[in-house]
């Protein structure tokens, strides 16, 4: 074989190698099936020299290249639906760290409704005191509404603006009233019987309007506490939709686990997008494979117009 044709067998050796990397990429059983049988031809050239070895170069020239170009260019395609894709994570992760800085978690919750309930306690006790001794003294602790102003966006339970005004009302002759606080007369006389203890049972939202409900320990009895009117009334329970358990994450929380969901939904679809070839596209190389195999194939490889124009029409369509 002359210089010429060792020349032909190295190109041919290189586009092989690249239809090899294809399949490999791709996944694609048609594809390898394709390479596996543009080897075959290449090594009916290499082991047969008085074949006239230009119908190799003109087989890999209008099958095996366009079939390269196209595969490269449904790859860059693909890669570039792949870095929308990864934009939107990005774009996600960055949100995540910015509510992550903020973000408030139920365990705090859980933990500060103890110590706001201990706040609660000890300023009625000190209210029961200012209201015995008919004193000016300021009754509550410190920051005592500072926890509904903290955790009431995330965690307190959305009612209706009626429900908290039916829970706000009350009889004027029924409470005790100073310059700093209102409430009932029978709610402190029960309070004083169970020794001012009580728990945190949940929090109530409707627009601008907060309240607090606290359950008196070892029994069915409730209070709600209104930090924008220092009031302390009765509570109803059962006017109140409880939902049992709060939840578990705050809105914020809930929010961040839903964009992390989604990015790994988005990073699935990056697997799948990366290797995807349309249907449309899959059919033709299907068909193209048929042709390859067709054993008068190399006989008649000079008329190959219609057949080998396929994949090149393929490079300048829409179908990708």
């Amino acid at each position: 074989m002359d210089d010429a044709g060792k020349a032909i067998l190295n190109e041919s050796n290189r586009i092989i190698s690249k239809l090899q990397l294809l399949s490999v990429f791709f996944g694609d059983d048609i594809i390898y099936r394709i390479y596996l049988r543009s080897q075959v031809i290449h090594q009916l050239f290499a082991d047969n020299p008085e074949l006239d070895i230009n119908k190799l170069q003109l087989f890999h020239l209008q099958y095996s290249q366009s079939l390269i170009d196209l595969l490269v260019k449904i790859k860059k395609n693909n890669e570039k639906s792949i870095l929308i894709l990864l934009d939107e994570i990005q774009l996600n992760k960055d949100l995540i760290a910015k509510i992550r800085e903020s973000v408030l978690t139920f365990e705090q919750y859980r933990l500060d409704q103890q110590r706001q309930a201990l706040k609660i306690n000890t300023s009625l006790r000190k209210l029961f005191q200012v209201l015995s001794d008919d004193t000016s003294e300021y009754p509550f602790a410190k920051n005592i509404n500072a926890f509904s102003e903290r955790y009431s966006p995330d965690f307190y339970d959305e009612v209706s603006p009626d429900l908290i005004t039916e829970l706000e009302q009350y009889t004027p002759t029924d409470v005790y009233k100073n310059a700093y606080a209102v409430i009932q007369r029978k709610l402190m006389g029960v309070l004083c019987k169970y020794e001012f203890r009580s728990s945190f049972v949940c929090g109530l939202k409707a627009g601008d309007k907060i309240a607090e409900v606290y359950r008196l320990n070892d029994t069915d009895r409730y209070f709600i506490y209104f930090p924008a009117k220092e009031l302390f009334l009765f509570c109803d329970i059962t006017k109140i939709d409880q939902r049992g358990a709060p939840t578990e994450l705050s809105k914020k929380e809930t929010f961040i686990r839903e964009l992390t969901d989604k990015n790994d939904q988005l990073n699935s679809s990056i697997n799948i997008i990366k290797t995807t070839i349309p249907a449309e596209i899959k059919n033709l190389l299907a068909d193209n494979y048929k042709k390859l195999n067709d054993i008068n194939f190399l006989q008649n490889i000079t008329d190959v117009d219609v057949q080998a124009n396929i994949l090149k029409t393929m490079l300048n369509t829409d179908m990708m």
